[in-house]
């Protein structure tokens, strides 16, 4: 009795403390969720495009309106244009949420441009194995720069990395200008005992954790990174950026360019196809597009054009392949000029024997369907009446008439079918005939062999 008494008064004194200890557990992991961090990670890899600095911009949009701790750039570049580059340097400058730049994986460089995009993240760490630097000044087209205008733009990058190393040191700030004076590079380690980066990391997790703690400025505000355990969130490159980037590797710009060039004579040189014509309106135009990313030489491209004209002038004046040859010499040697001139960079650069396959290639297989297309309009008509003339066919009904007068009438059977047909002798069933004319209906034929009288 006294047990059962009690357990109404045990449920009481509990039933608050219950309660009680529920509360505190989804106060404990709400808060455990409000701790939770992430950071949003873009990876940048290959020439500096625009199509580089339009992904990065949509990464910092997406890191400041998602409430990411920080934006990591995992980045792994040869270099590319001075004033693309820029652009990516005032996007990060601009930004409201921290800017990491990590220069990986193992192997990974960022070369030229690449460094001063380093230079001007919040913070920035590199890969064992990795390197930085070598940022002097070159032609955009490969060709040789005059020299006040490089001073020019050597002084302006200086002034520009002195700036962005400025809280860094002495020792971080002379890297910098060797990097671009002198087109000096390093490793991850002599760049970190030069105070030019913050880490060297094995991987993204390990910076983070590196970093965990730093204070930075973005804009006029002081930000604590709380990265230790931050969760990280992968940015992909939509497929339209994809098939954008792709359209810097110079082989492949190459070949787009002589699969739209072809299309359009194809088109030309046989009106009504279509396919070939839209075909080689879209190849060129990505063509073109890559083209524009490149350093290239014009005097490349106007060899490739008088290659096609060459290739042309072998169709409609046949030189015994003289011409063709020659087209196809012109086009290697466009190809080679205009990607592979004196001072353009290695990333843009066509192998040589990519370039020599690509112009062989492209002059067998131009030259073989411009000779059928052009074959195709001296063909003899092969439906109406015209098709019939040459043909051969026995006699079905003797060739009589009643004066024994020419014309003399009577059927023959040709391609299959049944035709009135007139002659000038008479002829006997089976004889073997050969259509010499066509009137409307009726066929004018002649014997092929003796006439039986």
């Amino acid at each position: 009795m006294m047990i059962k008494n009690l357990l109404p008064k045990l449920t009481m004194i509990l039933r608050p403390g219950w309660l009680v200890a529920f509360v505190l557990l989804l106060l404990g992991t709400n808060l455990a969720q409000a701790q939770e961090t992430s950071v949003l990670v873009a990876t940048a890899n290959g020439p500096v495009t625009p199509v580089m600095a339009s992904y990065l911009d949509r990464g910092i949009a997406l890191a400041e309106q998602g409430d990411y701790e920080a934006l990591v750039v995992v980045l792994d570049t040869p270099g590319g244009q001075v004033d693309i580059t820029l652009n990516i340097v005032a996007s990060f400058l601009a930004a409201e949420v921290p800017v990491i730049v990590y220069v990986g994986p193992r192997g990974a460089q960022a070369a030229s441009a690449g460094s001063i995009i380093t230079m001007a993240a919040h913070l920035s760490g590199m890969a064992p194995n990795t390197t930085i630097g070598a940022a002097a000044v070159v032609s955009g087209d490969g060709a040789a720069m005059d020299e006040v205008l490089r001073q020019k733009v050597t002084e302006d990058l200086k002034a520009m990395a002195r700036s962005l190393t400025a809280e860094r040191g002495e020792e971080a700030i002379a890297l910098a200008e060797a990097m671009i004076q002198d087109a000096r590079a390093v490793n991850g380690p002599e760049a970190l005992a030069a105070g030019l980066i913050d880490a060297v990391a094995v991987s993204v997790d390990d910076l983070l954790v590196q970093l965990d703690g730093r204070t930075v400025m973005v804009g006029d505000t002081a930000v604590t990174l709380n990265t230790a355990d931050a969760r990280q969130q992968q940015l992909e490159m939509s497929l339209f950026e994809q098939i954008l980037s792709l359209l810097t590797n110079p082989v492949l710009v190459s070949i787009l360019f002589v699969i739209g060039v072809q299309g359009i004579l194809i088109e030309l040189s046989n009106p009504g196809s279509i396919v070939p014509g839209i075909v080689g309106i879209v190849c060129l135009g990505l063509a073109l597009y890559g083209v524009g990313q490149l350093p290239v030489n014009w005097l490349g491209l106007g060899l490739i054009i008088l290659a096609f004209i060459l290739f042309i002038a072998e169709v409609f004046t046949p030189t015994y392949g003289v011409l063709g040859v020659t087209g196809a010499i012109s086009l290697l040697a466009g190809l080679l000029v205009l990607f592979n001139s004196p001072g353009t960079p290695e990333f843009a650069r066509i192998p040589v024997g990519w370039a020599v396959a690509i112009s062989v290639g492209t002059a067998s297989i131009f030259l073989f369907i411009m000779t059928k297309a052009v074959a195709a309009q001296f063909r003899p008509p092969t439906t109406g009446g015209e098709s019939l003339v040459g043909a051969k066919g026995p006699v079905r009904r003797p060739f009589t008439s009643s004066t024994d007068t020419p014309p003399y009438r009577g059927m023959v059977l040709i391609h299959g079918e049944l035709w009135q047909a007139v002659a000038n002798k008479p002829l006997l069933r089976d004889t073997p005939v050969t259509v010499t004319k066509v009137e409307g209906f009726t066929l004018h034929v002649a014997p092929q062999g003796e006439l039986v009288e």
